[in-house]
């Protein structure tokens, strides 16, 4: 028996630049956010449904949105665990689920001591909520559904989550302590990083298939990622154009130099011409990354420390529709060697996009050297 929880609610704030969803629902549905946890449970379902093992799984999991409907969808065998009613709440004219956390701390409760896995759909605050109820007693894997994603219990993207699960089955993932890590939302909307670990969880472990923990930047990287931006805002100041500025402390430095009040954790979209630098959308969203696509834009975005992702943790603004209209020769990827830890990695939820950004990127790592990383 498999347990799976879906928080169907997560993972709304990413494009809309909230940087998460906690608290924000409402305000994230005015900005024109849709959910977004259904269509990627669907995504692991499907990948489930192509491998033999499927047909012996049994699920244990919630009533409705919580992990009833996706697992009726697609015609898996589940029992759904005695639970209140989920209702339903119009927000503008969007209908959503009226869940909470306690609802995924009550499911996971409710599957200790009946199942082997719990499989979870959202984000970081989820996976400290299945945390908080079940500590270390039953192995959990997160199916990526959120906008950060920092703690290292998240398969890369949905469809390697079904990966990992089969290989769990048939006895092939070596079971792993891994972090649960979670930051203050609001501070984080503030440009303020308030991280911390909350505790540990077993999880089961493939490697290439299950990410890592975001790291910071160690002391001994800050010369060598000021001598970095410096060069690189120098470059951009010499190319006019259109220029869409990744988020993270690397993008921040970089800001900094080309002398605009940029965001930390957003993503700017700044114009260059005759050596200035202007500040045009502070904290866009990817309704103001599309405006601007006509002015064939440069991206300049680094990658997440630890996590490895160059597009799909904390940047969704950079979605599939906004990617399939920049040529990868517009990418510019900035990062320290440190940070060049294994393959780079993107997930967009659309398989063309994700294979035109495959294969090999240049990524400058210092002021005079760029290097080749295989993109997967």
């Amino acid at each position: 028996m498999i347990g799976l929880i879906v928080n169907p609610i997560a993972g709304m704030g990413g494009k809309v630049a909230l940087k998460g969803t906690d608290g924000v629902v409402e305000e994230a549905i005015k900005r024109g956010a849709r959910p977004v946890a259904p269509d990627t449970v669907r995504l692991f379902l499907r990948e489930l449904k192509a491998h033999p093992e499927c047909n012996k799984l049994k699920f244990l999991t919630g009533p409705g949105p919580l992990g009833e409907d996706y697992l009726r969808e697609f015609g898996f065998r589940f029992k759904v665990i005695p639970h209140r009613e989920i209702r339903y709440k119009m927000v503008g004219d969007v209908e959503i689920p009226d869940t909470s956390s306690e609802d995924t701390k009550r499911l996971a409760r409710e599957m200790l001591g009946k199942v082997e896995l719990i499989l979870f759909a959202g984000g970081d605050g989820t996976a400290r909520d299945v945390m908080s109820a079940v500590g270390k007693s039953v192995p959990i894997l997160g199916i990526p559904t959120g906008v950060k994603m920092y703690s290292g219990v998240f398969a890369v993207s949905p469809e390697k989550a079904a990966e990992v699960l089969v290989k769990f089955l048939r006895g092939e993932a070596r079971l792993e302590e891994r972090e649960v890590r979670d930051i203050d939302e609001d501070a984080f909307r503030r440009d303020e990083i308030r991280a911390r670990t909350h505790g540990s969880a077993l999880v089961p472990v493939v490697e290439n298939l299950v990410q890592g923990s975001k790291e910071a930047i160690r002391a001994n990287e800050a010369e060598e990622l000021e001598a970095l931006t410096e060069a690189v805002a120098e470059e951009i100041l010499e190319s006019d154009g259109i220029y869409f500025l990744g988020s993270g402390s690397t993008l921040k430095r970089i800001k900094d130099k080309l002398g605009i009040d940029g965001t930390l954790l957003g993503v700017d979209i700044v114009e260059v011409r005759n050596g200035t630098a202007k500040l045009l959308v502070k904290d866009a969203t990817e309704e103001d990354l599309l405006r601007f696509l006509d002015g064939n834009p440069r991206v300049v975005v680094t990658v997440v420390g630890g996590l490895n992702f160059l597009f799909g943790r904390g940047n969704q603004q950079f979605s599939a529709n906004v990617l399939r209209k920049i040529s990868k020769e517009n990418i510019l990827v900035v990062a320290t060697p440190d940070k060049l830890t294994g393959p780079i990695r993107v997930y967009t939820g659309d398989r063309e996009v994700d294979e035109k950004l495959r294969g090999y990127i240049r990524v400058r790592v210092s002021p005079w050297m760029e290097k080749l990383v295989k993109v997967v």
